[in-house]
Parts: structure tokens; C-alpha cells; sequence
């Protein structure tokens, strides 16, 4: 069996309330497979139309703000990893943060994000660019709660299985996770599952040395993002893999249903491919 370690971790750094819990988890990643820490501090402000932020000079005093601020974030963040035992890089762009999030992430073997709040009322939240970048960076993403407290890598792993080209997909980009977990659940919940069956799917992680469980969990009456997680709840996983369904229309972010709201209701951590 060949080992599809996760080597390269990137991070998104950014100054607000779910950058511990997102930095726990990649350290916790990183430690676990002896991978790299590519830390992503991306920025950006664009001047509002007329008389921006009060006039030229509000708008340089605040980029001006904005800079200091990134460079006091970059010491602190720096001078803590020198002491965390794993291996980091540090990565800035100013061209926005989903733009640099999505160029720095490119040769990533997973991109570690936070979940955006239900409602946006505090500064400080996370912000709400997961349905984006899950349509957009190349390989797999990892969404984390805000109240997490790290992972466990070889904790059992939960995949939402329905047959479909986006769950295959998100099956393969997910395989170095999955190699570290001690038991892969298969989970259905749909009643209609058209493309290939959930044996197939355990078949191909048994030739990577995996061990899966299939699991036919109807849905009862409750909608489908209920039932994966009262599934993940149940069957003790440390996080949920799922394909990402949508398309992006000029930054206009277009998801499924089911993806929107585990991206709004998922409490463990949710790992996404497109």
C-alpha cells in the first residue's frame, strides 16, 4: 500500500474568531503526517464608488491601518510557530482574499478554512467565503467549526456517498486523509443514488489498504444534511467528506442545497472537493 501523505497544508490567516480553532486543526495535520504549513495571509480592499472611505486620505490612512495590522498579525502568528515543532512558510497577497486564497492554494494538498457564522454580525467572525473557494481551489478543502479544538487524524472518517461524479471526486482528493483514519463509513442517505454503488466505493479504499463500512441511512422524513449529521453524531466520526455541488457565476456563488447548509449547520469538521 502507498501512503498518500498530506504534505502540504495551506492556511488561511486571518485575524478573527476562528483562526485558533483552524490553526489547531492544521497543526494537528501537519504533526500527524509530518507534512509542511503554508500559511496564506491574503487582503484586499477595493475603494467604494464616489468618495472613498471619506476621501483619499481616509482611504491611505486606512490601508495604511490594514498593513500595520497585517504585519503585527505575521510576527505573532510567526513568532508562535517557531515553537509548534512543524514545518511553515508564509505566504501574503493584497489582490483580495479570495483571489489570493485560490492562487496560493493551487499545489495544496488541503486548504484549511473556517466556517462562516449563520449570520454575520460580529467583526471579528470568520468570513463567509467557504461556498467560493469550495467551488474554485483545486483540491480539497477543510471547513472547521469555530468551536473546535484540533483533530484527531485517525479518528473515523465519514463519507456522505451518493454515487455521483462530485462524491467520487471528493472520495480520490480526500485519500490522504482517509489513509490515517482508523475506519471510513459510507454513508447514503438519499433515496435515489444513480451513479455507482456504495460497494464500489469500498472496494476502491480496501486497494488503498482502507477499511470501510457501508451504511444505509434513511432519511425519515428529515432533510439530508440533518441526517449526515446525526449520522456523523452517531457513528463517532471526526469529520465528514463530501463532494462540493455548484458552479461559480462571476463571483456570484451558486451551491447545492445540501452543501449550503452543512456549510451553515455542520458541527466537525467538513472536507469538500469540486
Amino acid at each position: 500500500m502507498t501512503t498518500i501523505a498530506l504534505k502540504t497544508i495551506a492556511l488561511h490567516v486571518h485575524q478573527d474568531s476562528g483562526f485558533e480553532s483552524r490553526l489547531q486543526v492544521a497543526l494537528d495535520l501537519a504533526r500527524a503526517h509530518n507534512g509542511h504549513l503554508t500559511c496564506i495571509q491574503a487582503t484586499g480592499i477595493e475603494p467604494i464608488a464616489g468618495e472613498p472611505f471619506g476621501g483619499m486620505f481616509g482611504y491611505a490612512a486606512i490601508v495604511d491601518t490594514m498593513l500595520d495590522q497585517d504585519k503585527a498579525l505575521r510576527t505573532a502568528i510567526s513568532t508562535r510557530l517557531e515553537n509548534e515543532g512543524v514545518s511553515w512558510d508564509w505566504r501574503y497577497r493584497d489582490d483580495g482574499v479570495i483571489e489570493g486564497l485560490i492562487a496560493e492554494s493551487r499545489l495544496a494538498d488541503l486548504t484549511v478554512l473556517s466556517q462562516p457564522p449563520a449570520a454575520r454580525s460580529q467583526f471579528d467572525s470568520p468570513p463567509a467565503i467557504i461556498g467560493e473557494l469550495a467551488l474554485n481551489i483545486m483540491g480539497p478543502i477543510m471547513m472547521v467549526p469555530v468551536t473546535a479544538r484540533g483533530i484527531a487524524p485517525d479518528a473515523p472518517a465519514m463519507v456522505a456517498w451518493n454515487g455521483s461524479a462530485e462524491a467520487a471526486h471528493a472520495l480520490r482528493q480526500s485519500l490522504g486523509l482517509l489513509q490515517g483514519a482508523a475506519l471510513v463509513h459510507l454513508v447514503e442517505v438519499s433515496d435515489e443514488s444513480p451513479g455507482r454503488p456504495a460497494r464500489e466505493a469500498a472496494t476502491w479504499l480496501s486497494r488503498h489498504g482502507i477499511k470501510a463500512e457501508i451504511h444505509d441511512w434513511p432519511p425519515k422524513g428529515r432533510r439530508i444534511s440533518v441526517a449526515l449529521l446525526h449520522a456523523a453524531e452517531e457513528l463517532h466520526a471526526g469529520y465528514l467528506v463530501m463532494g462540493a455541488y455548484g458552479h461559480s457565476r462571476l463571483r456570484e456563488t451558486v451551491l447545492g442545497g445540501v452543501t449550503r447548509e452543512l456549510i451553515q449547520t455542520a458541527n466537525l469538521p467538513l472536507v469538500m472537493a469540486h
